[in-house]
């Protein structure tokens, strides 16, 4: 593939090199197989390598300082790009899918847990449920015990403990936040392994017995970390008009970067949903309180030390997303400031301790939050001709189809391939895009200055009266929207009522068309700015779930839900239409990983076959168990990767979508559609609990019945 750039070929040979290169993806890549995915990653670099000989041997012009400059540091962008994807083929070229390891048939063999739910300013309402999810994890009771965090040093956090049965801390001061935090709990307790939840994640009852095999099993292992999924939608799947069916943001990240990282063994620390070994941690001095993401800093550390780490893609607990778009664009740069900052002070590439694919997984990591400043760089380089007439790609449109556009096709064809339904094609250009403009001063601000920032919170749980334009978090991309218009303007006049020569006449039409593509992604990045309403304080789960109604009369009926929540349940009945005129005392019952749950709930409305019932929750057992029938089920969460596959014009369009609805009138609903569902399997048998005296089942501390 290389020859082709130094062998001497016509343009128009070289064009012909490029269409067999996409010819022999179309011929192999309809295979699905592991090796099918490497020859396309090699394909790939291949064609990414001839593409960059092109560029710097023809295409750099020097003819001012301007346009040299210009193109050099296109050219620059281009190269991270380039790192960027030799290095993501790197760590996805044999992801593991790691599978559960069985725990001991005996319970008395099991190891102690402390499961640690951290919180400063997070109200009662969010915390609460995560620690009665705890209590309920199916665990010997004499084997785990819950922490409730405290570093708000709230008294009602403290009551809530001694009611439901978790423990207290609450330490004298919050130095270093989170991991000090953290640290400062090490210290007052005793357990053999940790289990670290962000105070909103709660966890599936199987938790521990699904995560906790591989670090018996294994005494190198300090660190089993499981995916982050959420329950709630985040700014993008809520905003747009094709939110719901297009994947989460993070899911690249725990669908197939994770696991891939998992080959390398060079899992990264993630600071919720993980077992942490607490030999390990004692054995690094505790977490580190050097930078702000002190997860990533933790496990690095530890691999520092010779220890390994752990990824199972199941998700094993459920937490809120943020809500609003300029509180998720504030989380991701305090992680681009932390990266940045483990970067600067403890670089991977240098050091003892790691080999050489944990040095390359962790690179990636922190320098994929460097995209800020290339990603501005790409969205604006067709400017420099439209306003400036500076070319700073001096190539001719036959050049461009010969060396470019297989460039393109590749990556983005190759992705689709290896991402699936994990993430869509184009949605990364948008998310950058969404971050980049208040990205590039922490970037470069951090990289100057890495001690400087602190530890802010990720504010969850809110909800928005009304639908609004965050201007906020959109003005950078609107005013770099307009500019980019005018350049297209600029561009569309002199192409329709100048006099130009071929030569500018392809110059101004191929920066015309890459100014399209600029504002498509811009108008995208915008859309996600119209807040929809938010006024939801339980959020909808969809489940099903068969479960039988009891009205106080006697009377059952058979049916099986629609959606769980917080709130309630909407169930399909077996019987007809009935007409209320009053609301319907009733107990829902259901049996659960073999436990039976009754549960009083109160039917408010019945139509079509389908009734909705409230919870009627008057003391904490019958609150822990509808967190048990809502969140604790083994299965809760196994459809979080039901989306299908990416296919890249569908995803494109999808673009289009949601940029027609940025413009829909105030107050006119977003049809949202649910993507379709992929069944999967729970890949481990959960095992009741039993002691050995007298083969009970063992009871959590908070009761399991709430009949």
């Amino acid at each position: 593939m290389l020859a082709a750039t130094t062998v001497t070929l016509s343009i128009n040979e070289q064009l012909i090199v490029a269409l067999i290169c996409i010819a022999v993806f179309f011929i192999i890549g309809w295979r699905k197989s592991r090796r099918t995915q490497i020859f396309l990653e090699v394909l790939s670099a291949l064609v990414s390598l001839r593409y960059l000989t092109w560029r710097l041997t023809e295409t750099l012009d020097f003819d001012t300082w301007i346009q040299g400059g210009l193109g050099v540091t296109l050219l620059l962008a281009e190269l991270y790009a380039l790192y960027m994807l030799f290095l993501s083929y790197f760590q996805t070229i044999s992801p593991l899918h790691r599978a559960p390891l069985p725990m001991s048939p005996n319970p008395d063999d099991w190891p102690t847990v402390d499961i640690f739910i951290p919180t400063y300013d997070e109200s009662l309402g969010i915390v609460r449920l995560t620690v009665l999810g705890a209590l309920g994890i199916d665990w010997p009771p004499d084997k785990v015990n819950v922490y409730i965090l405290d570093d708000g040093k709230r008294e009602e956090f403290a009551r809530f403990a001694e009611e439901c049965g978790a423990r207290y801390i609450a330490r004298p001061d919050n130095a270093h936040a989170k991991a000090g935090n953290l640290n400062y709990a090490i210290k007052h307790t005793t357990g053999d392994y940790i289990l670290i939840l962000d105070c909103d994640h709660i966890p599936t009852r199987a938790f521990l017995q699904i995560a906790m095999g591989w670090m018996v099993e294994d005494p190198k292992i300090a660190l089993m970390q499981t995916p982050h999924h959420f329950y709630s939608p985040d700014p993008f799947q809520r905003n747009l008009a094709v939110g719901y069916r297009t994947p989460p943001e993070g899911n690249l990240f725990y669908g197939v970067i994770q696991d891939g990282n998992d080959f390398w063994d060079a899992t990264f620390f993630c600071g919720s949903c993980a077992i942490l070994r607490r030999k390990a941690i004692e054995e690094i001095g505790g977490f580190a309180t050097e930078t702000v993401t002190e997860d990533a800093h933790t496990a690095l550390r530890m691999q520092r030390r010779g220890w390994s780490t752990a990824y199972l893609r199941i998700p094993l607990a459920g937490g809120l997303a943020t809500e609003r778009l300029v509180t998720h664009i504030g989380q991701r740069m305090r992680w681009a400031r932390g990266m940045i900052q483990i970067f600067r002070v403890d670089n991977p590439m240098m050091g003892p301790g790691l080999k050489l694919g944990q040095r390359l997984c962790y690179l990636s990591a922190m320098t994929s939050f460097f995209f800020a400043i290339p990603r501005v760089i790409f969205l604006a380089s067709p400017l420099a001709f439209l306003f400036f007439n500076q070319n700073i790609i001096a190539a001719s449109p036959l050049a461009v189809l010969a060396y470019a556009v297989p460039h393109m096709f590749h990556s983005i064809a190759t992705a689709a391939k290896v991402n699936k339904g994990w993430r869509y094609s184009f949605w990364s250009e948008v998310y950058e895009t969404v971050m980049a403009l208040f990205l590039v001063r922490v970037t470069i601000v951090t990289m100057m200055f890495p001690s400087k920032g602190k530890f802010n919170v990720t504010e969850k749980g809110g909800v928005l009266e009304h639908e609004e334009f965050d201007l906020n978090a959109t003005y950078p991309n609107i005013i770099f929207a307009c500019i980019m218009a005018l350049g297209l303007l600029r561009g569309g006049y002199a192409l329709i009522f100048q006099h130009l020569d071929i030569i500018s006449e392809r110059a101004y039409a191929l920066n015309c068309i890459w100014s399209v593509i600029s504002l498509i992604i811009l108008l995208a990045a915008i859309a996600v700015g119209r807040e929809t309403k938010q006024i939801r304080q339980s959020h909808r789960i969809e489940a099903h779930i068969p479960v039988t109604v009891y009205d106080y009369e006697g009377n059952s009926s058979h049916g099986v839900t629609e959606d769980v929540s917080m709130g309630g349940v909407a169930i399909h009945m077996s019987w007809r239409d009935v007409t209320l005129d009053r609301p319907v005392q009733v107990v829902v019952h259901a049996v659960l990983d073999g436990e039976e749950i009754n549960l009083p709930a109160t039917m408010i409305r019945s139509v079509r076959g389908k009734a909705v019932f409230t919870w009627s929750i008057n003391n904490i057992q019958v609150e822990a168990a509808v967190v048990r029938f809502v969140f604790g089920r083994a299965d809760a969460w196994l459809q979080w990767n039901n989306y299908e596959d990416d296919r890249p014009l569908r995803s494109l369009w999808s673009l289009v979508l949601s940029i027609k609805a940025l413009f829909r009138r105030k107050g006119q609903m977003i049809a949202h559609s649910r993507p379709k569902k992929k069944p999967m399997a729970l890949p481990v048998e959960r095992r009741e609990l039993t002691t050995n005296q007298g083969g009970q089942k063992h009871e959590g501390k908070i009761g399991r019945a709430a009949s």
